[in-house]
């Protein structure tokens, strides 16, 4: 799912394989698809997304729906970015290209830089938490490498300010981001989106794993 708390989504995907929703605008801010409202209007259809878009001007019971859909994400913002004993603080002070991770908790106190590839390396039990106290930025072409069966679902990335994924990039997990989310022409993302402020899609694919 892609979920924005407010504002708006000024999206131009070239593929959403899950839902998105827009908690406290109305339909009229997902910018860049031709809606198609369903027939009872509690959501709406998109050529571009393999799944339903929802809006807070969409009839009952979707409005309510979204507000707990937003309380939960600050929720899970809050559970993640307050998570204590960290692996490591600050390591390569931000500049992580090229390290494989172990399972854990990872730390910055500023942004993260990321200008190579780099891999995370556990089994699908596993889980990967990274806090960052500032911008999440990938160059282009940086990949996210998962190995012995890491699952993106089980990757957070607790971002306290925007996110932005340079182009033809592939990035596996659910971001949680304080800001923005922009993914540049040709991103691949797999896992979940949920921004409380904006997402920008750049002709990206995004795809859902739960």
């Amino acid at each position: 799912m892609i979920y924005i708390e407010k504002v708006r989504s000024p999206l131009v995907p070239q593929s959403v394989r899950g839902d998105i929703a827009l908690s406290l605008a109305a339909s009229t801010s997902l910018t860049g698809f031709s809606l198609t409202n369903s027939p009872d209007r509690t959501s709406a259809s998109s050529i571009q997304v393999v799944g339903s878009l929802y809006a807070a001007d969409h009839t009952s019971p979707t409005p309510s729906i979204l507000t707990t859909g937003a309380n939960s994400m600050i929720t899970a913002f809050n559970d993640a970015a307050g998570r204590s004993d960290p692996t490591s603080i600050n390591l390569a002070a931000g500049g992580i290209g090229g390290l494989t991770f172990a399972p854990g908790l990872y730390k910055w106190t500023s942004g993260v830089n990321i200008l190579s590839s780099f891999t995370l390396n556990g089994t699908a039990d596993d889980t990967w938490i990274f806090q960052i106290s500032g911008t999440l930025i990938t160059a282009s072409g940086v990949q996210v490498t998962l190995a012995g069966g890491a699952l993106p679902k089980n990757i957070v990335w607790v971002v306290s300010d925007a996110v932005t994924l340079g182009s033809t990039s592939v990035f596996n997990g659910v971001v949680l981001a304080a800001t923005s989310v922009t993914l540049v022409t040709g991103v691949t993302l797999n896992g979940r989106i949920l921004a409380q402020t904006a997402v920008a899609l750049q002709m990206a694919v995004v795809t859902v794993n739960l």
